[in-house]
């Protein structure tokens, strides 16, 4: 069975780059948010192995989404897609429990090896 990731970003460019990762990766994505209240929604319904979340969005951003959802599961997996000068946003995520970050601009191996790093464990 693949996993199945929510993809998270206000950029709808970004949403459909790391989508088409994901599908070359066999993986499925099962949703797309635009916001962190989106995401939160979404992960409530579609209950996905993994998230990658941008930190930077309106509404509620990805560090108070994922705060929300660790809270609703503890054990949800997140990945936090951030911008090269975020690194204080960075650290507070993971300080929340994110399980690991990649840095915009990305290479689409390192967005492949974080995700297999968190979905093995």
């Amino acid at each position: 069975m693949a996993t199945r990731v929510l993809v998270v970003d206000d950029a709808k460019f970004m949403r459909h780059l790391l989508k088409n990762i994901l599908v070359e990766m066999g993986w499925e994505v099962v949703g797309e948010a635009a916001d962190g209240n989106e995401a939160c929604e979404m992960y409530k319904s579609l209950s996905p192995d993994v998230v990658t979340m941008d930190i930077v969005m309106p509404n509620t951003n990805g560090i108070d989404a994922l705060k929300r959802i660790r809270e609703f599961d503890p054990d949800a997996k997140i990945v936090m897609i951030s911008a090269i000068d975020q690194r204080e946003p960075l650290m507070d995520a993971l300080k929340h429990g994110a399980a690991d970050y990649v840095v915009k601009p990305f290479e689409k191996e390192r967005v492949e090896e974080a995700l297999h790093r968190v979905v093995a464990g």
